[in-house]
C-alpha cells in the first residue's frame, strides 16, 4: 500500500496533481482511492487530497502516521498535516508562502522556522523552488506539474507513465507546457534539495 497526501491552498492545482497520481496508480493496475477534503479552498483555505494505492484499498482517507509521503504546495501546509506522516516518511514541499489571513491581518506572524520543524519530523524532506522552474517553463499555474515531477523520483514508475498520465488529465492546448514542467521537476536531484 502507498499512502501519499496532497496539501496547499485552493488554486495551486492540488486536485490535478491526486487526477494525475490517481490516473498513473490506476494505469500500472493498482486499486486506487482518491478523497479530497477542502474548506474554502476557492478563497485560499486549505485543500487536502489523500490518494492511496495497492493490491486492495478498503478505505479512501489516510490514517494519521500513515502517510509515505506528504506532497506539499505550500510550507506551512507541510507543518499543518505533519501528523499524517509515518516515521521516516517523505515530504516534498514547495519552497513557497501564501500568507493565511490572520498574517495579512497582522494578527499572526508566518512562522519563520517551518522548514526546521519539517526537517524535525520527516525522514527526509526536499525543499523545491516549483514556482522558479513553473516560470521557467513559461506559466507559472505549472508549478503543480513540477512538484508532480518531483515526486516521481521517489517513486517506481517510470517517466513514460507519468506523461501519459498527465496526457490523460490534461487538456490539449495545455499539454506541452505541463510536460515541459513535469520534465523540469523530474530533473531534480533531490539530494540536492535536502
Amino acid at each position: 500500500m502507498t499512502n501519499i497526501l496532497i496539501v496547499g491552498v485552493g488554486g495551486q492545482g492540488t486536485l490535478l496533481a491526486s487526477k494525475v497520481l490517481g490516473m498513473l496508480a490506476l494505469s500500472a493496475g493498482y486499486d486506487v482511492k482518491v478523497s479530497e477534503l477542502h474548506g474554502m479552498a476557492q478563497r485560499g483555505g486549505s485543500v487536502v487530497t489523500h490518494v492511496r494505492f495497492g493490491d486492495a484499498v478498503h478505505a479512501p482517507l489516510i490514517d494519521q502516521g500513515g502517510a509515505d509521503i506528504i506532497l506539499a504546495f505550500e510550507k506551512l501546509e507541510a507543518a499543518r498535516y505533519l501528523n499524517y506522516l509515518k516515521p521516516g516518511g517523505t515530504v516534498i514541499v514547495n519552497d513557497h508562502e501564501i500568507l493565511p489571513m490572520p498574517v495579512i491581518l497582522g494578527a499572526a506572524a508566518y512562522p519563520d522556522d517551518v522548514m526546521d520543524i519539517l526537517k524535525a519530523n520527516a525522514g527526509a524532506v526536499y525543499a523545491v523552488d516549483a514556482g522558479e522552474l513553473a516560470n521557467a517553463c513559461g506559466n507559472p499555474r505549472t508549478m503543480n506539474v513540477v512538484l508532480l515531477g518531483a515526486l516521481a523520483r521517489c517513486m517506481d514508475q517510470p517517466a513514460a507513465a507519468w506523461e501519459a498520465a498527465l496526457k490523460s488529465v490534461i487538456k490539449p492546448g495545455f499539454l506541452d507546457v505541463n510536460l515541459a514542467a513535469f520534465a523540469r521537476g523530474f530533473a531534480i536531484d533531490l539530494k540536492d534539495q535536502a
